[in-house]
């Protein structure tokens, strides 16, 4: 059987090529009705208001997003049995449908800006006398534009068709799409299916194959992600290994998914079983199994709590192998509960700040179920981006090879930071559409104030000391001592206090990473139990009812979000009033019970004590406030970030100094020694350390 990606190749004057899929028309693999409008569109297409047009007042542009987040969705439905295989979709008669969708719009821009293709040919094969098939492009701004049409001739239900359309990507340079719409003759139709190829140089011929490497503490779901992969017939050319890399106590191995997941992919899965060494250290571990047994051209970062679109690793493993350069190619990230939302199109670090974000015209948490991409205007413009979150992003092993590992920094900032690595090397990322998992969003996590924001704040503030082009970090001190005490003030003495040790770390330098990267976690976990704000109750019986000796100033509501005047004043006020006595009942009672929703700063500050629920809304605790603590972490936040602005110039000259030798194969491999057998070790390791 030959490989499905490649066919003849054909001899010019000057250059040989071949004929290589990019992309097949392709259908939800379980169903779901809610991933439905990812896939295929019954909507017509509402296009939003330029930008532009709106101009720069702020209150135009305000009303302007409003209308942008607004649903333009009418409730049509594609009923479950219309799928009729993973490629194929049956329409009912005079039924319009659009392929303009997450995974079936071809990204025409991304194509022209990164890869060596130049012209792409669409062919689509539909059953139904008198269907039509329309073929659009989209520019930058979202105008879509009829390319060309065919109609399907004959007479009868099995009247066939099969249509081929040339298009070229000249005209894509700053953002545009593909796609084409179906609609059914008089008796119905099927679309059989729909392949996007391209001739390209024969060097370019063979797909290249991948690592997955996962990282995973919970067995049940990354036996159930290993049992996706290795059910897709199609993709198991494109996988070398793919490398678990179990950390936790309860093992992937003793899963009842466990045994159907290793059947389907044989000898190509392996467990690496180690200490708890973070993501970083579980990434870490698969990039260098990668690079050492260098079968692979890439190895792919994937979270173990995700659904996976196989299909999505087959087409970025063929963006990268056609790219113009060795690129990350990064999946985007729907919403797991949600799964028609999207958590962003793409992110950058933004440098004053140094802080991840979505890109500046661009949209988190978009909804493609209430308005569709043919409709959203801000989709059509590439998106630039300085990194891809791990949860899917695929790594060139040259890359690899070149700018190093991961960064020893157990979770968070790893991948930003690789990315930003990689990109001042010259390697670009890439957030590529139609490349995508299903993931728990991060609105339904609770880590700026758990155990997590020491990792947050130590390794952002590692980051920029390694790649922020400001002298002193930019904002950076000055937004760290801001946030510092917002978290003082709103009584979350446990995260003001890691979020201290975490600058303290910071200062004794880059080697202390490694070595503290499988003791760190416990030592934070033991430290913040002492800590009221940190100790999480499942009952909230367990704590005291609310009671007061007053009533709240004028009735006021906790569900009230105050405005730029009077938050800037309670920004004033909120550190002074911490200064004052407890009020009396506030030590035996809380005064307030406050949602995770409306536990903002400028609520919490009002209270000395409060019962607070947790983003994930399984616990509770119980702030207090504390006038003697407030005063001593005030006055240490105050001189470590005065060292900080002081030190800043050195301290990253130390960081940049050190970065190529703590990311380098070599120190991660005394890093995992305790947990590698000696036969798998290269012969001249010591030598090399």
């Amino acid at each position: 059987m030959s490989d499905p990606s490649t066919t003849t190749t054909s001899t010019t004057t000057s250059t040989a090529t071949v004929t290589r899929l990019l992309q097949r028309q392709i259908l939800p693999i379980d169903r779901d009705t809610d991933v439905f409008p990812l896939y295929v569109d019954l909507e017509e297409a509402k296009l939003d208001t330029d930008r532009h047009a709106v101009g720069g007042d702020k209150a135009a542009k305000d009303l302007n997003n409003a209308a942008i987040r607004q649903s333009t969705s009418t409730g049509k439905k594609l009923h479950p049995d219309q799928i009729r295989s993973r490629t194929a979709l049956q329409l009912r008669p005079s039924q319009p449908l659009s392929f303009g969708t997450y995974f079936n719009a071809f990204p025409a821009s991304y194509w022209r800006r990164h890869t060596v293709v130049t012209d792409v040919d669409l062919t689509v094969d539909v059953v139904g006398a008198g269907s039509v098939v329309i073929v659009y492009k989209s520019m930058a701004r979202g105008h879509a534009q009829r390319v060309d049409s065919a109609v399907v001739e004959g007479e009868g239900d099995d009247a066939r068709g099969s249509f081929s359309f040339s298009l070229p990507l000249k005209p894509f340079v700053d953002g545009g799409w593909y796609w084409y719409d179906v609609v059914a003759g008089d008796h119905g139709a099927v679309v059989e299916g729909a392949e996007w190829t391209a001739q390209v140089p024969a060097d370019r011929a063979e797909h290249g194959t991948v690592d997955v490497c996962i990282t995973t503490m919970l067995p049940d779901m990354s036996a159930q992600l290993l049992g996706q992969l290795g059910d897709a017939e199609e993709l198991q050319p494109y996988l070398d290994t793919v490398m678990v890399m179990d950390q936790g106590k309860d093992k992937v191995t003793d899963s009842a998914f466990f045994p159907a997941a290793q059947a389907g992919l044989g000898d190509k899965l392996r467990v690496i079983v180690q200490g708890n060494l973070g993501g970083s250290g579980g990434y870490a571990r698969g990039q260098l199994e990668s690079v050492r047994k260098g079968t692979a051209t890439y190895a792919m970062m994937m979270d173990d709590d995700v659904v996976c679109e196989p299909e999505g690793i087959i087409r970025a493993v063929t963006f990268g192998d056609l790219a113009k350069r060795p690129t990350i190619v990064g999946g985007h990230m729907f919403n797991l509960y949600s799964r028609s939302e999207l958590h962003s199109f793409g992110e950058i670090v933004q440098p004053w700040r140094f802080w991840w974000q979505t890109r500046l015209d661009g949209y988190s948490q978009w909804d493609f179920g209430a308005r569709n991409l043919r409709s959203s205007r801000w989709l059509h413009k590439r998106a630039d981006v300085d990194f891809n979150g791990w949860f899917m992003c695929l790594i060139p092993r040259v890359v690899l090879e070149e700018v190093g590992l991961s960064l020893p920094v157990f979770i968070k900032w790893d991948d930003s930071e690789f990315g930003l690595r990689a990109k001042e090397a010259g390697y670009p990322t890439v957030s590529f559409p139609g490349a995508a998992v299903w993931h728990v969003p991060w609105t339904d996590k609770n880590d700026g104030v758990d155990w997590q924001s020491y990792f947050h704040h130590r390794n952002r503030i590692i980051a920029a000391l390694l790649h922020s082009p400001y002298e002193r970090g930019g904002r950076m001190v000055r937004e760290s001592l801001n946030h510092q005490i917002k978290h003082l003030a709103s009584l979350q003495y446990s995260t003001a206090e890691l979020r201290h040790l975490a600058m303290e770390d910071v200062l004794r330098g880059p080697h202390a990473l490694h070595g503290e990267l499988a003791t760190k976690l416990a030592e934070i976990n033991a430290f913040r139990k002492q800590f009221s704000d940190a100790q999480l109750h499942t009952d909230r019986d367990e704590l005291p009812p609310v009671r007061r000796k007053k009533p709240p100033k004028k009735g006021k509501s906790d569900i009230e979000i105050p405005g730029r005047k009077a938050t800037l004043i309670a920004a004033g006020l909120a550190p002074l009033r911490q200064l004052r006595p407890v009020r009396e009942m506030a030590e035996d009672y809380p005064e307030a019970e406050l949602t995770a929703m409306d536990a903002g700063w400028f609520n919490l500050a009002r209270y000395d004590s409060a019962v607070v629920s947790m983003n994930d809304g399984s616990s509770v605790a119980l702030y207090k406030r504390d006038p003697v603590l407030y005063r001593d972490l005030l006055k240490r936040t105050l001189e470590i970030h005065r060292r900080f602005h002081r030190e800043w110039p050195a301290l990253a000259q130390q960081y940049r100094d050190a970065l190529g030798e703590i990311t380098s194969p070599e120190a991660w491999e005394k890093t995992f020694a305790p947990w590698t057998d000696p036969a798998d070790r290269p012969a001249d390791t010591s030598e090399a350390t």
